[in-house]
């Protein structure tokens, strides 16, 4: 079963039969009548929070794919999108295509655009277009790529992921919802998170106490004073970051460190850093 069958086996557990019928009738269509039926979805098809019958089968269809917060009507679009690369376009007609539909998109066809980055055909073809969605102020646009979307994770350059993912912080964004979030994490990315903290708390400002997940791997001995001062945080949430940064590093230092506060740290939760993924204003006074 390919994409496009499964999106639709997807769609077929929560549309009407009406919505069924039409997205049947318009998958036999050549790719210039499937663009029309793209822009066309909203007035055949619901906007309502997809089911967790449907959610569920995210994962089958593409590693890494979340649908968490999608609607069925952009579900519909994207499986659409899916069709088009099925009407035997080349290259230069299929990039064309698509090309086309960003830029006479409005806002909620550009968010199924980017949400269907992850099979698109030609994906460096698409590029451009993922950067320039991380820097983005609008929000709907930056979260279709950012949150649930394995494209970053598969095709950005280290500097672009760093972006991303630093624009996640600067904004009190749920970093955790970024797929690929470890697997990507480097020592460059983390330079630039110490150093933002550094900034932060000069100006008597925080960061997101989750955002401190990432220094694990990397952790220095330079970067102990840093842990310290969590340590001695007013927020619980910091103290927290840290017992779960000493009990997580491999560093001899951080053991010692941990056994120096060990009446002064929190216990490590249960649930590891899924304790402190929840929104968290940087803004608030350090």
């Amino acid at each position: 079963m390919n994409i496009s069958e499964q999106l639709f086996q997807a769609l077929s557990k929560q549309c009407q039969p009406k919505e069924l019928d039409w997205l049947k009738d318009k998958s036999s269509k050549d790719a210039n009548s499937l663009s029309l039926s793209f822009v066309m979805v909203p007035r055949f098809i619901e906007k309502q929070e997809l089911e967790k019958s449907v959610l569920d089968d995210t994962a089958k269809i593409l590693p890494d794919w979340n649908w968490d917060g999608w609607t069925l009507d952009r579900l519909a679009r994207v499986y659409l999108l899916s069709l088009c690369q099925e009407r035997g376009l080349d290259q230069e007609a299929y990039i064309k295509k698509i090309n086309l539909l960003f830029d006479t998109a409005e806002m909620n066809e550009a968010v199924a655009l980017y949400s269907a980055m992850p099979i698109l055909a030609y994906p460096e073809a698409w590029m451009n277009r993922a950067t320039d969605a991380v820097r983005s102020n609008v929000g709907l646009i930056f979260d279709a790529i950012a949150f649930g979307n394995p494209y970053p994770k598969n095709h950005f350059s280290e500097l672009a992921w760093n972006q991303l993912v630093l624009k996640c912080i600067f904004n009190d964004k749920p970093i955790h919802q970024i797929e690929g979030l470890e697997a990507r994490n480097n020592e460059a990315l983390i330079a630039t998170l110490v150093d933002f903290a550094h900034e932060r708390w000069a100006a008597n400002r925080r960061v997101p106490s989750q955002v401190w997940r990432l220094l694990v791997p990397y952790l220095t001995v330079a970067m102990l004073s840093d842990i310290e001062k969590l340590i001695q945080s007013d927020k619980e949430s910091d103290r927290i970051a840290a017992s779960l940064v000493l009990d997580q590093s491999h560093l001899a230092e951080a053991k010692a460190l941990a056994e120096k506060y060990k009446n002064q740290l929190p216990a490590v939760p249960a649930e590891s850093w899924g304790a402190l993924e929840k929104p968290e204003p940087i803004y608030q006074p350090a």
